[in-house]
């Protein structure tokens, strides 16, 4: 392979490495469950877990603004702040809340080794969409 060949080669190999950082990984969000409150006219009860691979992080973002969310770490460690508050990194069995209308600006998989889950129980009204609206 001719000098040139190879030092393209190695500049093209850096580039893609360096988009590949560039890019965290995303969480994923799967639902896991949703059903009307009987005592609680109006307000529903919906759970999803939030898979965070490695170094992945969710966008900044607020939850829709009837919710009261439960959040609890079902394993790894995850950083979240939520409003004006201290970031703090959860392990898993640890919980935290967001009240209706919290910013939360950080949530993000505090590892860049392990995977992270967390499961995120909302009470919201019926019927209200999205759940999450990222910062614009």
């Amino acid at each position: 392979m001719s000098t040139k060949r190879l030092l393209a080669a190695l500049l093209a190999t850096t580039a893609l490495a360096g988009a590949a950082y560039a890019h965290a990984p995303e969480e994923t969000v799967r639902p896991n469950f949703s059903h009307a409150i009987p005592n609680l006219p109006g307000k529903s009860l919906v759970a999803v877990e939030v898979n965070y691979p490695p170094g992945a992080a969710s966008a900044p973002h607020r939850h829709a603004g009837s919710a009261f969310i439960y959040a609890y770490v079902v394993s790894g460690e995850i950083e979240s702040q939520v409003d004006n508050g201290p970031a703090r990194v959860y392990r898993a069995g640890e919980s935290f809340y967001e009240a209706p209308g919290a910013h939360h600006g950080i949530s993000r998989n505090a590892s860049k080794t392990q995977p992270a889950k967390l499961l995120a129980v909302f009470v919201v009204d019926t019927g209200e969409h999205p759940l999450t609206t990222p910062d614009k």
